[in-house]
């Protein structure tokens, strides 16, 4: 019997636990042996979590059991999981963790002291999508020449409702906070912080990327209007919060933001809370993966498959892409030399000569319009503006010229537009 102790009884925590034991005949055939949660860490014992799971609140209990073989850690935030992790592997137990967070910040130095011990994390971005086991395994034979990603559920619900429905962003946030899909603060989540830890794991399987939040580009879709999503509608694109990660030459660029994206594209149809990933292989081309991102029994799915390839005796470089990277000589590439084509919202007087000085200023920038939309609004105008290709430097000291303008009545928006 291999044992595990769980260290966060929560939601997964309980969901992992519960499905060992409802589904323990299939899993023990497929692991090869039984598999059994001996014992649970949780703050608040008081809490009935509906198992029988002895818990405690310390997780010493767990990592320096001698009985114990593989630790799960499904605590959420940082460094207090961090001191269970490395407790663990220093016990020479293997580790699962379903936690991005953690992994966003410390992924190279918990690879260090893994040494032999397996350290497996398929639950730490998109739920139930084995995009982690994609990356690392199926796709071993590709440069992967770049990774789209829908990666948070609660942006692309809100998204998804404002597009179908019309609904104002500030009432689809406070529906999502009523549905538990955003947070009582949604910052993370609509900010884009947590699609930025999901994609740095995935950037440094596929490239050996070793950067930290604060070193990429995010943005979140607080600024998105009703307005945007129907220009989005009649010129063909889809609103969606990526995360990025693309090969342009020897630099990877990576970046969260909100993009319109052509209708036509898969990764334009992912709705609702659902994520979906796109990889582009330089030998296989474009490969999808779909499926439920988040959730206790998707999320637990995910660490269950970890916890079997362990049992099977699958330990071996257990981090594939973080130290062994699959791609050489490859860099970060800096926030501001990022390009892409984007979509502008202007609130201007509605006066001749306005537009004159728009297009001064962008071509005094070396940026290139392509569309033009205007639309009367009261004694103003919502001017709606795509570019070609640009800088990000470039586009945002244009928009930062363009805002001191004196016909101009508003902060300026943009959304990138990702093709």
């Amino acid at each position: 019997m291999v044992k595990l102790g769980v260290v966060g009884v929560g939601t997964v925590g309980v969901s992992v636990i519960k499905i060992l034991e409802e589904n323990k005949d299939i899993i023990s055939a497929r692991a090869g042996k039984e598999i059994k949660v001996v014992k649970g860490i949780a703050k608040n014992l008081s809490k009935d979590r509906g198992v029988s799971t002895p818990i405690t609140d310390n997780y010493k209990d767990v990592t320096e059991d001698k009985d114990i073989d593989i630790v799960v850690e499904l605590m959420g935030g940082v460094e207090e999981p961090k001191e269970v992790v490395e407790s663990a592997l220093k016990n020479g137990k293997s580790v699962v963790t379903a936690n991005k967070a953690l992994l966003a910040y410390h992924r190279y130095e918990l690879e260090d002291l893994s040494g032999d011990n397996a350290l497996a994390y398929e639950a730490s971005v998109a739920g139930g999508i084995p995009i982690i086991k994609s990356l690392r395994d199926g796709l071993s034979a590709n440069h992967i020449e770049s990774i789209k990603g829908i990666i948070n559920g609660t942006c692309n619900y809100m998204l998804t409702k404002m597009t179908n429905e019309g609904v104002d962003f500030d009432e689809i946030l406070k529906e999502a906070q009523d549905l538990g899909y955003a947070e009582a603060d949604p910052t993370f989540d609509i900010g884009g912080f947590d699609a930025a830890h999901k994609l740095l794991i995935l950037a440094s399987i596929a490239y050996g990327i070793d950067a930290k939040p604060e070193d990429i580009l995010i943005d979140g879709i607080e600024e998105i209007t009703s307005e945007d999503i129907n220009f989005a509608k009649e010129f063909g694109y889809a609103v969606k919060h990526l995360g990025i990660a693309k090969k342009v030459g020897d630099k990877v660029s990576l970046r969260v933001h909100a993009a319109l994206v052509p209708k036509g594209e898969m990764i334009a149809k992912v709705d609702g809370v659902m994520n979906g990933v796109s990889v582009i292989g330089d030998k296989v081309g474009e490969t999808m993966y779909y499926g439920p991102g988040a959730g206790g029994d998707a999320t637990a799915s995910a660490v269950i498959s970890d916890i079997i390839d362990i049992v099977r005796g699958n330990k071996t470089a257990p981090m594939l892409g973080f130290k062994k990277s699959l791609e050489r000589g490859l860099t970060l590439m800096a926030k501001d030399e990022i390009e892409s084509e984007y979509y502008i919202r202007l609130l201007v007087k509605d006066e001749t000569g306005v537009l004159s000085d728009l297009t001064s200023v962008f071509a005094k920038h070396q940026i290139s319009i392509g569309t033009v939309l205007q639309k009367e609004r009261g004694e103003s105008a919502n001017l709606f503006l795509s570019t070609h290709m640009a800088k990000e430097k470039d586009l945002m000291a244009a928009l930062n010229e363009i805002e001191s303008l004196g016909s101009v009545e508003d902060k300026p928006v943009m959304i990138r537009i990702e093709r």
